[in-house]
């Protein structure tokens, strides 16, 4: 048997329901305490806790595309309330992935993947 190609890819925890919200992609910005200077694709992992499912999993593949102050006109794309110690990540190109059990770290993570993996559409609409 051929082994399948793998690849490393960058990945971010979020604690649910918000991983579950940008994987509908109702929730187009992410908050976080810190800016990164990344640009590119990353990997949404729900966090284990609260137990909201899936979590543990991988469930969506974006691109990050820009990470800035939050502004008050950032609330309704990152459902949460301004606030001016966060900073702004804006996700585009969020694409709903089939969940797959991954060990969440805090900061930028490195995940090995199969293309099979982040090409998977769910079974079902798991956000709900």
């Amino acid at each position: 048997m051929i082994d399948k190609m793998r690849r490393i890819v960058r990945a971010v925890s979020v604690q649910q329901p918000w991983a579950n919200m940008i994987a509908a992609g109702k929730k187009t910005i992410e908050t976080r305490t810190w800016c990164t200077r990344y640009r590119g694709e990353l990997l949404i992992v729900s966090c284990r806790l609260p137990p909201i499912r899936p979590a543990g999993f991988a469930v969506a593949l974006c691109k990050l595309a820009d990470c800035r102050r939050m502004c008050p006109y950032d609330e309704a794309a990152a459902c949460v309330a301004w606030s001016s110690w966060l900073y702004a990540w804006v996700l585009e190109d969020v694409r709903a992935i089939e969940p797959f059990e991954v060990k969440g770290r805090l900061g930028f993570f490195k995940v090995e993947v199969t293309e099979e993996q982040l090409a998977a559409k769910p079974k079902k609409e798991f956000w709900r």
